[in-house]
C-alpha cells in the first residue's frame, strides 16, 4: 500500500507539472497574440506614431534635426521597427497580467494582494520613466545634437540610428524608474535592507554619475547634472521604500 500511495503521489505530481507547463504554454500564446494585436494596431496608426510621436522630438529642435536613410527599404524598415516595438510596449500591461495569472495560484492571499499592487505600480513606474525620457531627456539631448558643431558640417543622422537612440533612452529610463518598486519587493522578501543601500550609497552615486555621463551626448556637464538628479532621487526613494517594506515584514513576523 505505501508503495502504491507513493506511485500515486508521483503521478499526481507529474500531472501537476504537465498542467503547469500547459498553462504556461497558453499564457505565452496569449501574450504573443497580445503583442501581435499591438503590432497590428501600431501598423494601422504607423503614420501618426512616426510623425507625431517618434519624429516629434527631432522636429521640435531649433533648427529641426533632419533625418535620412541610405538604404532602398530604409524607411520601410524604420516603420516596421516602430510597429514592432510599439506593439511590445502597447501590450506590456496585458503581458504583465498574463504573468500574474501564471504565478497567482502558487501564492497566499496576502501575497496575491501585494502582487496585484506590484503589477499595477510596475506599469505606472515604467510609463512615468518613459514619459520623463520623452518629455525631458530626449528634447535636451536632441537640441544639444542639433546645435552642436560647425555650419560647414551637415548633421543628418540616419533614421535607423535615431530610432535606436530613441528606444534606448525611453526603455532604459522606464526600467530605471522601477528601482523603488524593486527595492520594496526585495525588502518584503527580506533580501534588501535600507542599511545595505545606505552602506553602498557612495558607490551607487558614482555608478549613477557614470550612467548619466553615458546618456549625455558629447559629455555635456549640464545634461549630466540634469539626468543625475532624478537618478539620485530614485535611489533615495528606493531606500525609503525598502525601509517601509522591511518594517512591514518585521511586523508580520512578530504577529
Amino acid at each position: 500500500m505505501p508503495e502504491e500511495t507513493g506511485q500515486q503521489n508521483a503521478r499526481e505530481k507529474e500531472m501537476s507539472i504537465w498542467g503547469h507547463l500547459e498553462e504556461l504554454r497558453w499564457i505565452v500564446l496569449r501574450s504573443v497574440i497580445g503583442i501581435v494585436l499591438g503590432i497590428i494596431i501600431c501598423l494601422i496608426f504607423s503614420d501618426f506614431i512616426v510623425k507625431e510621436i517618434i519624429l516629434a522630438p527631432a522636429l521640435s529642435t531649433n533648427p529641426p534635426l533632419k533625418l535620412s536613410t541610405t538604404e532602398v527599404f530604409g524607411e520601410l524598415s524604420f516603420y516596421m521597427q516602430v510597429a514592432i516595438w510599439g506593439g511590445v510596449i502597447l501590450s506590456f500591461p496585458y503581458t504583465l497580467t498574463q504573468l500574474w495569472k501564471f504565478i497567482e495560484p502558487a501564492l497566499y492571499d496576502k501575497e496575491k494582494k501585494y502582487v496585484r499592487q506590484i503589477s499595477f505600480f510596475t506599469v505606472v513606474s515604467f510609463l512615468c520613466g518613459m514619459a520623463f525620457a520623452y518629455f525631458v531627456m530626449l528634447p535636451m539631448m536632441l537640441t544639444f545634437a542639433a546645435e552642436f558643431g560647425s555650419e560647414t558640417i551637415m548633421n543628418i543622422p540616419d533614421v535607423g540610428k535615431y530610432l535606436a537612440i530613441f528606444l534606448m533612452i525611453v526603455i532604459v529610463s522606464g526600467l530605471i524608474f522601477e528601482l523603488p518598486l524593486i527595492s520594496f519587493f526585495l525588502g518584503r522578501l527580506g533580501i534588501l535592507t535600507p542599511a545595505f543601500l545606505r552602506h553602498y550609497r557612495r558607490h551607487t552615486l558614482i555608478a549613477l554619475l557614470v550612467v548619466a555621463a553615458l546618456l549625455s551626448p558629447g559629455g555635456n556637464p549640464v545634461l549630466q547634472i540634469i539626468l543625475f538628479v532624478p537618478l539620485w532621487a530614485l535611489f533615495e526613494i528606493s531606500i525609503i521604500t525598502s525601509g517601509l517594506a522591511s518594517r512591514k515584514r518585521k511586523t508580520e513576523l512578530t504577529q
